[in-house]
């Protein structure tokens, strides 16, 4: 019975407080608008020169190229790939670079997002083929990067991995 009388009291005490509207509703913080409209057509060339690094960060991982891979990485680079392994910045990237067994690679559904005029997150899919020796073949990996332009560089800051089944 003291529970039915203290849910009353309850119920009474928060449709009185609804009822009652404020003196004067608190101003809310201006939220600036977003960078980038949903409607926001995105330039041609610069998804091109996205893809174009891209592609050339992956033949630069196939081919175990430190120097063209880490002339794609900014100097903050920070890294998540599916292994568990956690971040990695650019020296440890550049350094598991001889580690990495990609025989090869397909990339798509390129999507192009600008945060502004200096940054911007590029999404897309890989599909990784290992060596026949591999105890893993194949493996399907959703990507998001994020590339920031240093001078009149583009360089990527920041890379995450998911693994797609």
């Amino acid at each position: 019975m003291r529970s039915c009388f203290a849910f009353a009291y309850i119920v009474c005490l928060t449709v009185c407080a609804l009822a009652q509207s404020p003196a004067a509703a608190p101003a809310s913080p201006k939220i600036p608008a977003s960078p980038v409209p949903g409607n926001v057509s995105v330039d041609p060339k610069l998804k091109d020169m996205f893809e174009a690094k891209i592609k050339a960060e992956w033949e630069a991982l196939k081919n175990e190229d430190k120097k063209s891979y880490a002339e794609l990485l900014d100097d903050d680079y920070q890294g998540v790939e599916v292994d568990g392994k956690g971040e990695r910045n650019k020296t440890q990237a550049i350094n598991e670079l001889a580690q990495q067994n990609v025989a090869n690679y397909t990339l798509w559904g390129y999507k192009l997002i600008p945060l502004g005029t200096d940054a911007a997150l590029v999404v897309y899919e890989s599909t990784i083929q290992f060596p026949p020796t591999a105890q893993i073949r194949y493996s399907r990996v959703y990507i998001s990067e994020i590339w920031v332009k240093r001078g009149e560089q583009w360089k990527e800051l920041h890379y995450q991995e998911t693994r797609v089944k």
